[in-house]
């Protein structure tokens, strides 16, 4: 009898370095392929936003839609179901006398609840849920320290990181793929079978159109390092507002796994080999080590991110006016040209810059005093490159709840639209 595992993707949209995959290929005679569309991911959300907005949703169907077509080059296919993984997997279980189910471990609460619930019904079948870890740069298992025992200063962790672990080598891409006979192959869904109505804008004033998808994030990578050789200046640009390539953007395609870190820090060893190695091509790492960072304190502190006190036990201050404030801030309607400029820019691309990012939740928290989880939930709206622990880790961070060692840390907007844009040109754009 055929062993058959299913492979559940979920943040992990790629077919290389996916140790998920290449063992599914390696240990089953026949690999089912699936993507769970779960409708609480775009419903409302306990916040004032909704969980995903149209913008993120489309980047995701690109990413599903660019993963099933690699999938089918191999021989294989993607089986996607609209519904809850806790109900959908178990049916398909049943359905294709599947053996082992085969994901990635999340760290935030929602994601692991859900892990937990489909682990339950698949325990009621007698299947095995078998978890692995495959989103950070450095694997858990090579830290100098137990989760628990992590620093909780950056600089710390980053150090000890740096002298005492390793990356690991990229897992080979599998070569080819046997699904079962007979599979129910649907149509991918659209927008509006999870419920928009809206239709995505282009808009005149992008600079780089953001394609869902491993083949995207690739070519992005390649065009970046070696095409534009951008990654040489990095660290200078890298605060920079306008343009396609002050930094590398690749952070939409790690958001949702089409990339994965690993390749990416081992393409930064290869530039660094045949162009040159300097602060900049340390830097793009050093951002990746932050990214790891957020993924390991989720896992130590769990849901403390996503409380208003955060691990400090003391929630800011807040306005007696912030519903009022919040709207203003969010479509962009503040009165502070630098402020709004970056809220028009997201909400018209579902992308801002790291100083941007900065800039517009120091406001929001420090001048608007308004609850720092609806800033936080309002970038999990918008943003393409979403991801629970590094939004929530930087909003926490930002507001003074998080692991930052410097108290009161505060951004003086007026002398960062000086710094960054001094002579006006991006609030000109995006004003």
């Amino acid at each position: 009898m055929d062993k058959v595992i299913l492979v559940w993707f979920r943040k992990d949209l790629r077919i290389h370095d996916n140790e998920m995959l290449l063992e599914a290929t390696r240990r089953g005679d026949l690999v089912l392929p699936v993507y769970c569309f779960d409708p609480r991911h775009y419903g409302p959300s306990e916040y004032p936003a909704k969980k995903t907005g149209s913008i993120r949703a489309k980047f995701i169907l690109e990413s599903v839609a660019d993963l099933k077509k690699s999938l089918q080059n191999l021989g294989g296919d993607l089986l996607t179901v609209l519904g809850k993984p806790e109900d959908e997997i178990p049916k398909l279980v049943a359905r294709y006398g599947v053996h082992e189910v085969y994901h990635h471990r999340e760290v935030a609460f929602e994601e692991t609840q859900i892990s937990e619930r489909v682990e339950e019904a698949l325990w009621k079948q007698q299947v095995n849920l078998k978890h692995f870890i495959g989103h950070t740069l450095y694997h858990k298992e090579h830290l100098p320290f137990p989760i628990k025992d992590i620093p909780d200063v950056f600089t710390n962790f980053r150090k000890k990181v740096e002298r005492d672990s390793f990356v690991r080598p990229c897992f080979d891409q599998p070569t080819q793929i046997q699904i079962p006979a007979g599979l129910e192959i649907q149509s991918l869904p659209e927008l509006a079978d999870l419920g928009y109505t809206e239709t995505v804008p282009a808009d005149e004033r992008v600079v780089l159109e953001f394609q869902g998808g491993e083949t995207a994030g690739l070519t992005r990578m390649k065009t970046y390092f070696w095409d534009r050789d951008a990654l040489r200046n990095y660290k200078e640009t890298r605060n920079g507002l306008l343009g396609a390539d002050y930094s590398s953007k690749l952070s939409p395609w790690l958001a949702l796994g089409c990339l994965s870190p690993r390749e990416v820090y081992w393409e930064v060893k290869k530039y660094e080999q045949e162009r040159t190695a300097n602060e900049s091509t340390y830097w793009l790492v050093f951002e990746l080590l932050w990214r790891d960072y957020f993924r390991f304190m989720f896992k130590k502190h769990g849901n403390k991110f996503f409380q208003k006190s955060g691990f400090k036990g003391q929630a800011p201050a807040e306005a007696p006016n912030q519903e009022e404030l919040f709207v203003k801030w969010k479509n962009g309607e503040t009165g502070v040209p630098f402020i709004d400029a970056n809220m028009h820019e997201l909400n018209a691309t579902g992308f801002m810059s790291n100083r941007g990012r900065q800039n517009v939740a120091s406001y929001l928290v420090k001048d608007l005093k308004v609850n720092w989880t609806w800033g936080a939930a309002y970038f999990e709206e918008k943003l393409i490159d979403y991801c629970p622990a590094s939004n929530w880790g930087n909003w926490a961070y930002v507001a003074g709840v998080g692991n930052d060692p410097r108290e009161d840390r505060y951004f003086n907007i007026a002398k960062q639209a000086q710094t960054y844009d001094p002579k006006g040109e991006y609030v000109k754009v995006w004003g």
